[in-house]
C-alpha cells in the first residue's frame, strides 16, 4: 500500500508530466505553423462571431474571398453562399463633426458595411493547419469507464449542489459539454460514441466548477486560462486511472493556451483541483471494486489449460508496461507472481511424473548433495 508522501509525490508527478508533454508539442515544427495559420487570420469582433455562427454554425475558419487565394493559395468553391461580417466605416472627422460627437479623435465609426466571407469548408487547394490536427478524438477504447463515468455523475448529482445532466450532442454546437456558472450545471453530450471521452468531459466541466464557479477564486482567468487548467485537470484524472487521453488533451490544451507564459501559470494553480478529482476518482472505483485486484483466485488459475496461463502471464507482463497507475502497476505485479507460482507448480510436477516413469535417466544432484561433496 503507498504512503501518504507516495500518493502525493504521485499528484504532482502527474501534473508535471502534463506541462512537460504540453510544452513539447508547443515546441514541435507542426504546431508553430498552426500557430503562424492562425496568424493569417483575422481576429473578429464579440459580434461578427456571432453573426458568423448565425449564418454557419459548422464554420471554423473564415476569411474573405482573396485572403484565400492571397494568404492560403485555395480558391472558394463554385456557388459557395458567403458569410456576411460587419465592417466599420471610419471617416475622417471635421471640426464641426468632432464638436458634434463631443470627441477630440480625427477619425470615427460612422456605420457599418457588409463584407463577404467564406469557411474553409467552402474551399479547395493546399491543405490548412486546424485545431483538428492536434486534438484527435478517437480514443482508445478502454473497460469500465463507463462504470466510473456514471458512478462520478451520480454523486455530484446526489452529494453536491451541482446539477449534472445529459442531452443529445447535436444541441451542443460542436461541444462535448459545459459548465453554466449562473446555475451550477454541467451537461454533457449524451450520444457520445466514445466512452473514455465522455468521462473525460465530466472531469473537464468538474474542473471549471471548481476553478471558475462564481464564487470560485481563479473565476475571472481569461478563457485561455480556463480552459488550460480544465483540460489538464481532466488529463490528469484520467492518467491517474490508467487512461492516456493524450492524443485530445495535449493538442486541447496547447491550442488554446499557446504561450508557454500561460500554460505554466495556469497549469501552478490546478494542483489543489487535481488532488480533490483524483481523490473522488479513487474513492468511486474502490467502491465499484475496479482497484481490486483482479487475478484469479487460486482454484480457477488451476482450472486454466497451459496455453490460457501462459497468455495470461503476458497479459498482465504488458499490462505492467503499460500502466502509469502506481497502484494498477502493484495489483499487476500481485497478480504475475501468482501466475508464475502457478505455472512453477505445474513444471515441477510434470517433471517429477516424468522422473517417476523414467527411472533410468540420471537425476541432477541436490545443492546439498554438492555441498557434501565440495
Amino acid at each position: 500500500m503507498p504512503s501518504k508522501a507516495d500518493v502525493k509525490a504521485w499528484k504532482a508527478q502527474l501534473v508535471a508530466q502534463a506541462e512537460q508533454q504540453i510544452l513539447k508539442l508547443t515546441d514541435s515544427d507542426q504546431f508553430k505553423k498552426y500557430l503562424n495559420t492562425l496568424a493569417k487570420f483575422h481576429h473578429y469582433s464579440a459580434r461578427n462571431i456571432d453573426l458568423i455562427y448565425a449564418q454557419n454554425p459548422q464554420a471554423t475558419q473564415v476569411a474573405g474571398f482573396k485572403q484565400w487565394q492571397k494568404a492560403f493559395n485555395r480558391t472558394v468553391n463554385r456557388g459557395a453562399k458567403a458569410i456576411r461580417i460587419a465592417a466599420p466605416i471610419i471617416k475622417k472627422l471635421t471640426p464641426a463633426e468632432q464638436k458634434h460627437l463631443d470627441t477630440t479623435d480625427e477619425r470615427a465609426i460612422v456605420g457599418y458595411r457588409y463584407l463577404p466571407v467564406f469557411d474553409v469548408a467552402q474551399t479547395s487547394g493546399e491543405p490548412v493547419l486546424s485545431a483538428k490536427d492536434f486534438v484527435k478524438e478517437n480514443l482508445a477504447d478502454h473497460q469500465n469507464v463507463t462504470s466510473l463515468y456514471n458512478a462520478f455523475k451520480d454523486y455530484l448529482n446526489q452529494q453536491t449542489d451541482l446539477k449534472v445532466s445529459e442531452v443529445p450532442l447535436a444541441t451542443l454546437n460542436g461541444a462535448k459539454g459545459y459548465f453554466q456558472p449562473s446555475t451550477n450545471e454541467i451537461v454533457i453530450g449524451s450520444d457520445e460514441p466514445d466512452n473514455a471521452l465522455k468521462l473525460k468531459t465530466l472531469y473537464h466541466e468538474y474542473a471549471h466548477s471548481q476553478l471558475h464557479g462564481l464564487k470560485s477564486a481563479f473565476k475571472d482567468r481569461p478563457r485561455a486560462y480556463q480552459e488550460t487548467q480544465a483540460e489538464a485537470i481532466a488529463y490528469v484524472a484520467m492518467q491517474n486511472i490508467g487512461v492516456d487521453t493524450s492524443n485530445y488533451s495535449l493538442g486541447y490544451v496547447a491550442t488554446w493556451a499557446k504561450d508557454k507564459a500561460v500554460i505554466h501559470s495556469a497549469l501552478s494553480e490546478i494542483q489543489q483541483v487535481s488532488n480533490k478529482v483524483i481523490e473522488l476518482s479513487d474513492g468511486l472505483t474502490k467502491q465499484l471494486g475496479l482497484q481490486e485486484a483482479q487475478k484469479e483466485p487460486e482454484h480457477d488459475l488451476k482450472k486454466l489449460s497451459a496455453h490460457d496461463l501462459n497468455k495470461s502471464y503476458q497479459s498482465l507482463q504488458q499490462q505492467i508496461q503499460q500502466t502509469t497507475n502506481t497502484q494498477q502497476k502493484s495489483q499487476f505485479r500481485h497478480q504475475l507472481t501468482d501466475v508464475h507460482q502457478e505455472i512453477s507448480k505445474r513444471t515441477q510436477k510434470q517433471l517429477k511424473a516424468f522422473a517417476e516413469k523414467n527411472p533410468e535417466i540420471k537425476q541432477p544432484e541436490s545443492e546439498l548433495d554438492q555441498s557434501l561433496k565440495r
